[in-house]
């Protein structure tokens, strides 16, 4: 199997001259580059995104129904078998 490579790419990025000062200062206080700072940043981003597809895929598949049964079941009785979570996301 082919070993893989930890890669970079470089972007130009152009920011607003006080969103640079602000993320200059926050990388300069928590000890990192601007690079890293920036990267993370990204990366962030990019999770929360992912995320949120994730969930609304799990939306689509979610049977409203049965959940609203479980939900308004009389005195708060705990879960019954059959109610386990079964991801259909495969």
């Amino acid at each position: 199997m082919k070993e893989l490579k930890n890669t970079t790419a470089n972007y130009a990025l152009r920011l607003p001259r006080s969103l640079k000062t602000e993320v200059e200062r926050l990388a300069a206080r928590y000890g990192i580059s601007v690079n890293q700072f920036i990267t993370t940043a990204v990366a962030e981003k990019v999770s929360v995104m992912k995320t949120s597809e994730f969930f609304l895929e799990c939306n689509k598949k979610a049977d409203f129904t049965v959940f609203h049964r479980i939900l308004n079941r009389p005195d708060g009785e705990p879960p019954q078998p059959g109610d386990e979570f079964h991801d259909s996301l495969g």
